[in-house]
């Protein structure tokens, strides 16, 4: 007869390890972002910080340029606009809320991501994937949550909820023309739409061009940097990792995120740092894969 045996095994790819890189350079953006609110409003300043990573961009992938296809244009366009949504709203919410509640819950497209990729890609997750986002979401649900007993949620934390759709959005269409389209081309189109679209956003805000600072001018340029970095490794790490263990791994962005608003002065209370513990739990858990080995039959004995 013939037996199974199961046991847990923990795999992280190359890929997988540098998005949990990207995943603390992210992490700490958001305490910029906060701050630069004292100098500028939301959407110009979300506007300026894509411009700047896409000029970056376009300077170093120069060369790479004159072969964008229609489907790079497509994906491109797509994408950006999701970004300018997700981050639109996340900056806007920021002006009332500190940078660690933004980025935790912002981290609540955790359990969107999966759940959109199983709507319209069809690929629903396995076990392990829902039990680590299991643990991410009551995590998230710890530090997201109203602290003071009330469920009344203010402007910018429901601004920052509905972001949080359109980073979903924009984690499922990487992975949907993952493969399809040349990484180098399609991010700075992204970010150029991006930047368009948040600089539009200005006239129903109502807001007008800052005076150019000096903090200003150099968060730009930092998180236009880091922006760019971060947008070409999502396109460019997603063609091998999958939807549900790249949006996992970036559940440890508010962690994050979290750790630099601590040493900034910010301070969380027992709830959100048991949350963030859940979450940490919830990559582990979501890296792990029950795999079954087969035994090898046993051999009747040979007859005398």
């Amino acid at each position: 007869m013939s037996a199974s045996s199961s046991r847990l095994s923990l795999r992280i790819s190359r890929q997988e390890l540098v998005l949990i890189f990207i995943t603390m350079v992210w992490g700490g953006t958001f305490l910029v972002v906060h701050r630069a609110m004292a100098h500028s409003g939301p959407f110009f300043f979300v506007g300026l910080r894509f411009a700047t990573a896409s000029l970056l961009l376009a300077f170093f992938f120069r060369r790479y340029l004159k072969q964008v296809t229609w489907l790079e244009i497509k994906a491109g366009a797509l994408i950006g606009l999701s970004i300018a949504g997700g981050y639109g709203l996340q900056t806007w919410g920021m002006q009332t809320i500190s940078s660690s509640q933004s980025a935790f819950i912002t981290a609540l497209y955790v359990p969107v991501v999966p759940l959109l990729q199983w709507l319209f890609l069809r690929r629903p997750p396995g076990l392990m994937a829902w039990l680590g986002i299991l643990l991410a979401f009551t995590g998230l649900v710890l530090v997201a949550g109203p602290q003071d007993g009330s469920l009344t949620l203010n402007a910018g934390e429901i601004a920052t909820l509905l972001s949080t759709l359109a980073i979903a959005a924009e984690i499922i269409l990487i992975s949907r023309y993952a493969g399809q389209v040349d990484v180098r081309r399609v991010t700075l189109i992204q970010l150029m739409v991006a930047s368009a679209c948040a600089f539009v956003l200005m006239i129903p805000n109502g807001e007008s061009v800052p005076a150019m600072s000096t903090p200003l001018l150099l968060s730009a340029l930092g998180l236009g940097a880091a922006s760019a970095l971060i947008q070409v490794t999502m396109n460019w790490a997603q063609r091998s990792v999958s939807p549900t263990r790249a949006t996992v791994i970036y559940a440890g962005e508010p962690v994050w995120a979290g750790v630099v608003g601590r040493l900034a002065g910010e301070r969380l209370p027992a709830a959100a740092l048991l949350g963030a513990a859940l979450i940490v739990c919830g990559v582990i858990v979501s890296e792990l894969r029950i795999r079954r080995k087969k035994a090898v039959p046993d051999q009747a004995p040979l007859e005398p």
